[in-house]
């Protein structure tokens, strides 16, 4: 087995607002074949495409109410079958999301669920007894806000839901449902998809005995989800032989590979991180959330490689600046850049240097920047619901950009399900044709990342420096680079090994032994020790 995984560029596609083929205004599947010549020119290994499966799109596919379909505003099996073909004529491979931990309230295995309590499906979601007041069971939340329980009057019972309650809780702790789910992934597999994205992993399963979290005194934010410590409604011990049967399932085909997300921060999803890629028989992957916050800092970056590096040594690293999820990097880091392309310049520079496997975000080659909505433009219904103190993800879902001059800068024909805005339009594929556009950029720096072994798969050790210097050696069978960046917008320098050399696409001087970096910039040095 090649294990491409372990060294590829994956290319997240969200794919209402990749490319619309049919002018309904909503990004579909032979829009993303269409441009995955893009995807491939770019230099990436994989695309990731969110969920694409039958859902009511109360949270946008992941609420899933067929696992083994695809919604029609995407297309059809058969759309997807060209696709995947597509792809792999390109060289590239493809991972879907598995959102397993729940499903949505009209999948037909709920709908059976909370009928009554003696049906076939009666103890495939969680369901309690309220206390004798009548209040939920215990005191878990909703990510979204509000409670994770909600009354169904049928059973008298209270379902869970960690995220909407349009999202009911799947019961893990029942084998019928592991298999159920096994076999989705298995119809895929068949399919000829290349590995697993998974949603929420560390989710799956809960306290059978429904105990109360206790309080997290330490929270500040504006969301009630981090006023409690959640160590009974996630992160159970029984996830670990769930995780070795999905890695038994993918092991029967050749080449595939799962990565999971762990919804946690700090020390805690490094510990979980370590847990689920513990020896052969667990996940391949894991990532958090580290690198997708606002902290912009040589010891932030340093301290969250150094974590997984030595906290979760059978794990391999998987980073990426930003998801569907968050804040656009280039917009999240503002503060510390000379521009949004400066940045952007950097965020990849940076990304290509770090030990393991990266991951782009639809756009950010472009140096895309967060859309700026007003209220009555908000899908997600977090935003909807907390607005103005959480502003939700729908800025950093808003359409692809591919011709400036297009309607729709060539997104669609007709009004996208998210506007697309001048600033985001400006920023178009077929502006970017210059050398020094950030979408050349790249592709630059992507292609110089494959030609340095050291790069792909070396070691890394990092050097002592004082804010705003990050740096770092890469080693892999003789070959060293040493990686600098400068993390301010104030010009800064670095003394490099005598006889040094800059690589690639550096954005630097270098006078005989001083590396003179502007705002931002960033050097790939040939050199030996440093002084």
């Amino acid at each position: 087995m090649t294990e491409w995984w372990r060294d590829a560029a994956i290319y997240q596609i969200y794919p209402r607002s990749f490319q619309d083929s049919d002018g309904n205004g909503i990004g579909d599947l032979r829009g993303i074949t269409r441009r995955l010549d893009h995807v491939a020119a770019l230099g990436a290994d994989a695309i990731w495409l969110s969920p694409i499966f039958t859902s009511p799109m109360k949270d946008m596919g992941y609420d899933v109410s067929d696992y083994t379909d695809i919604d029609p505003v995407f297309g059809s099996l058969a759309d997807f079958d060209a696709l995947i073909a597509r792809a792999h004529e390109l060289g590239l491979k493809v991972i879907i999301d598995q959102v397993i931990s729940h499903s949505s309230d009209q999948h037909p295995w709920f709908v059976e669920s909370r009928k009554d309590r003696s049906n076939p499906k009666a103890d495939w979601y969680v369901w309690a007894d309220p206390k004798p007041d009548g209040t939920p069971p215990n005191n878990w939340p909703s990510v979204f806000g509000g409670p994770a329980w909600e009354w169904e009057p049928r059973r008298r019972q209270y379902y869970l839901h960690n995220f909407l309650n349009e999202q009911p809780d799947l019961n893990m702790w029942n084998p019928d449902v592991q298999q159920a789910l096994l076999d989705a992934m298995r119809f895929w597999l068949e399919r000829g998809v290349d590995g697993f994205r998974l949603d929420t992993v560390n989710y799956y399963f809960h306290d059978k005995e429904l105990r109360d979290n206790p309080a997290n005194r330490k929270h500040t934010g504006p969301d009630t989800y981090g006023f409690q410590r959640h160590i009974h409604s996630k992160n159970q011990p029984e996830n670990i032989a769930f995780l070795q049967r999905l890695r038994a399932l993918t092991d029967q085909y050749d080449d595939r590979m799962m990565v999971g997300e762990v919804g946690d921060g700090g020390k805690a999803a490094i510990d979980i991180m370590a847990e689920y890629t513990a020896g052969a028989g667990r996940l391949h992957m894991c990532y958090s959330f580290e690198m997708l916050s606002p902290e912009f800092t040589a010891k932030h970056f340093r301290r969250v490689i150094e974590g997984v590096r030595d906290g979760a040594p059978d794990g391999h690293s998987c980073w990426s600046f930003s998801n569907h999820d968050v804040v656009r990097h280039v917009t999240r880091w503002a503060e510390y850049g000379v521009g949004s392309s400066e940045l952007a310049r950097q965020a990849i520079a940076m990304l290509i240097s770090f030990p393991g496997t990266i991951c782009l975000y639809q756009g950010e080659e472009l140096g895309q920047t967060e859309t700026e909505l007003l209220y009555e433009e908000l899908t997600d219904p977090q935003a909807l619901r907390f607005w103005p103190e959480i502003r939700g993800r729908d800025g950093c879902r808003t359409p692809m950009v591919w011709e400036k001059s297009a309607p729709n800068a060539g997104f669609s024909t007709s009004r996208p399900w998210l506007p697309v805005k001048p600033e985001q339009a400006a920023l178009a594929v077929d502006t970017q044709s210059d050398p020094d556009s950030v979408l050349s950029a790249y592709r630059a720096t992507l292609a110089f990342r494959r030609s340095q072994p050291a790069l792909r798969w070396g070691e890394i050790e990092f050097i002592r420096t004082r804010e705003p210097l990050l740096a770092f050696r890469r080693r892999f069978e003789g070959q060293e680079v040493t990686c600098v960046f400068n993390l301010s917008r104030m010009p800064a320098q670095f003394v490099a090994s005598e006889g040094s050399r800059l690589l690639g696409p550096s954005r630097a001087t270098l006078d005989k032994e001083r590396l003179k970096l502007p705002g931002n910039g960033f050097a790939w040095l040939e050199s030996g020790e440093d002084l």
